[in-house]
């Protein structure tokens, strides 16, 4: 089944800059089929940091989630619902469904890889996960970054990956790279300069 990304406006102020496994289990709580699947990717929410760990929301931030076409009547009921974030609470608005488009460059803000926490040996982990999916690009791995899921701390880095064809690139959307992607982690979007 082709993927898609189910795109929902969001109504509110702030939401907290490391809010992958919060945001995991505040859609988990209305979507409980999300723990069994596999191939569901929830990207960062986005929007303009305003210091103290905070994220200002922007006419523009959405809670994007990709996923298979036949998946998107189970997650159509986020709309209208309210999440609570720890101590941040927001309201989702109404959604739109996007399709995914071939580009040559891709990036993920966070790739995650079990085991690998340094940049040389993580980039030969993350080519590995690129052949098993078949698919081709030069990866450029970035920043070190870490995010909290419960009381433990998880390392990971930016992933920017270029050179791709269509195909590659749509699979490479499709499958993301290292796990974690329920909580925004090795989701792919178009690079941008």
């Amino acid at each position: 089944m082709p993927h898609v990304d189910l795109a929902f406006r969001l109504i509110g102020s702030k939401v907290p800059v490391d809010h992958g496994y919060a945001l995991y289990s505040a859609i988990s709580r209305i979507v409980p089929e999300i723990h069994e699947a596999t191939n569901i990717g929830i990207h960062p929410i986005r929007g303009t940091y305003s210091g103290d760990g905070e994220l200002m929301l922007r006419d523009s931030s959405r809670l994007v989630v990709r996923m298979e076409s036949e998946q998107i009547g189970q997650f159509l009921k986020l709309a209208g619902k309210k999440l609570e974030i720890d101590t941040y609470s927001f309201r989702i608005a109404v959604a739109e469904i996007r399709l995914l488009r071939p580009r040559a460059a891709l990036y993920s803000r966070l790739v995650t890889i079990k085991g690998f926490m340094e940049p040389t040996i993580f980039n030969e982990a993350a080519k590995r996960q690129l052949e098993k999916i078949k698919a081709q690009a030069e990866l450029h791995i970035g920043e070190r970054r870490t995010f909290r899921v419960k009381d433990k701390q998880v390392v990971g880095f930016e992933v920017a990956a270029t050179g791709l064809d269509a195909e590659d690139s749509i699979r490479l959307q499709e499958s993301g790279l290292g796990g974690r992607r329920h909580m925004g982690c090795g989701v792919f979007v178009p690079l941008r300069r």
